[in-house]
């Protein structure tokens, strides 16, 4: 079997769309995974991971045979529906042929037991996944570094449940995206268990290990902690002191925090950039420096739990309706907290963007330009564009259903369009076309 094939051996070819139309190669056809539940055993100091993956999942057509993503960990053992099954593993693909066929719309379960070092994947991006700190781990996946660390349907529309335990040396604290169910303390170490309950993707899930004190960030209403290095304790306080506001302020102009917590983890290294998991934000050392330099990123990343998180991309092209959005947030909260007017941020990003090539389609920048800053300060204008055009009652009520309405689901710049329409008096469509169609810059929004 070809590891890239769409259609799994044993599928009616066409009957489901495996992959995402950037990472094709990452994916997998054929069924849904419904719920992952992952235990985890990880020694620091020879980066060695044991890990047990039990995946619940549907069949969408009948399969005679199956793949899922996975890296280079050593697999041990397969099991479906409790029966051994047959598997070939090469590193990105795990493909599997259970005993006996399994149905179209049958809920099967996949047992697969594994171990080895986990190293990052490699791309076009750099390493991306599970990544060995100076005294610790760091997970970050985004966009496909998920199967570094667990078998998976590595695509951003493959929400699943999760529950994670991770059992460590005991001077470590665990801290994975989820809410904290468990912490028991044995011999050999101590586990740590949580549980995502919202559809998660496989790519916003995140492991944090490192010798962190735990602290709050803001006292009343949605929980927020930090895990932090003991010795920047200062730093974070300052840099982070504004955070509660910061919060109340996001929920105000989106709606309602979307889960039941959050966690800021300042990784004791330094990072380029910083990262969103679901409910969780990663910083290195360097992003705390006492002056609230980086306090632009630290609104960014929490608005991805809205943009990017809550509402996930149903495809990677979509991925302005996550950056676009966090970087309008930024904006945003310039005007509320008294620095720049939002208005003047547009005008200076205006500016900034009108200097550099027009080379982006915003809409569908292509992979090798996902993540390029151009797709982040023009979907960003984009917004401000549509504000100017609706007006700012009928902004935020369409910003505040957009995130109601698909909470927790996965969305497409075809869905925003239809959706922004419904708050205008007059087409939009010229708009959308103009700012996210083409790579000529209209004149700045007034």
């Amino acid at each position: 079997m070809n590891p890239k094939a769409s259609t799994p051996h044993g599928a009616t070819p066409g009957a489901d769309r495996s992959g995402d139309s950037y990472l094709p190669e990452h994916g997998n056809g054929g069924y849904r995974v419904r719920h992952y539940d992952l235990d985890l055993d990880y020694r620091v100091a020879s980066n060695r991971l044991g890990g047990r993956a039990d995946i619940t999942a549907v069949a969408v057509q009948s399969l005679s045979r199956f793949t899922l993503d996975l890296g280079r960990l050593r697999v041990q053992d397969v099991r479906v529906d409790g029966r051994p099954a047959k598997y070939v593993h090469r590193p990105g693909k795990l493909q599997i042929k259970p005993e006996r066929p399994i149905g179209a719309e049958d809920t099967f379960r996949v047992e697969i037991r594994y171990a080895g070092k986990p190293v990052p994947i490699s791309g076009r991006w750099g390493e991306l996944g599970w990544e060995e700190l100076t005294d610790g781990v760091l997970v970050a996946s985004q966009p496909n570094g998920s199967p570094s660390w667990f078998p998976c349907d590595d695509q951003p529309s493959a929400k699943a449940t999760f529950r994670v335990a991770v059992t460590t040396a005991s001077p470590y604290t665990v801290v994975v995206t989820g809410d904290p169910v468990l912490q028991r303390r044995g011999a050999s170490g101590t586990t740590w268990v949580y549980e995502r309950r919202e559809p998660t993707s496989p790519y916003l899930m995140s492991v944090q290990i490192g010798r962190y004190e735990v602290v709050d960030l803001a006292v009343g209403g949605v929980v927020q902690r930090a895990a932090i290095p003991p010795a920047l304790r200062r730093n974070v306080d300052h840099d982070f002191g504004r955070h509660g506001e910061i919060m109340s302020t996001l929920q105000r102009l989106f709606g309602p925090y979307p889960f039941r917590e959050y966690v800021v983890v300042v990784a004791d290294d330094d990072l380029d950039d910083p990262v969103e998991a679901q409910g969780m934000a990663v910083f290195g050392r360097n992003h705390v420096d006492g002056r609230r330099t980086h306090e632009r990123l630290v609104v960014h990343e929490l608005a991805h739990q809205w943009f990017g998180n809550s509402l996930t991309v149903a495809d990677w092209r979509h991925i302005w309706l996550n950056e676009g959005f966090a970087t309008y947030a930024e904006w945003l909260w310039s005007g509320v907290s008294g620095d720049l007017p939002t208005d003047a941020m547009a005008a200076q990003w205006y500016s900034w963007v009108a200097a550099r090539p027009r080379n982006v389609i915003v809409a569908d920048p292509g992979v090798d330009r996902m993540f390029d800053p151009l797709v982040y300060k023009r979907g960003a204008l984009t917004l401000h564009a549509l504000r100017k055009r609706v007006g700012d009652d009928s902004f935020f009520a369409l910003l505040r259903a957009w995130v109601a309405e698909r909470r927790h689901a996965t969305v497409t710049t075809g869905q925003f369009r239809l959706h922004a329409q419904r708050f205008a008096r007059e087409p939009l469509d010229d708009l959308f076309r103009a700012w996210l169609e083409s790579p000529t810059l209209p004149p700045p929004p007034r």
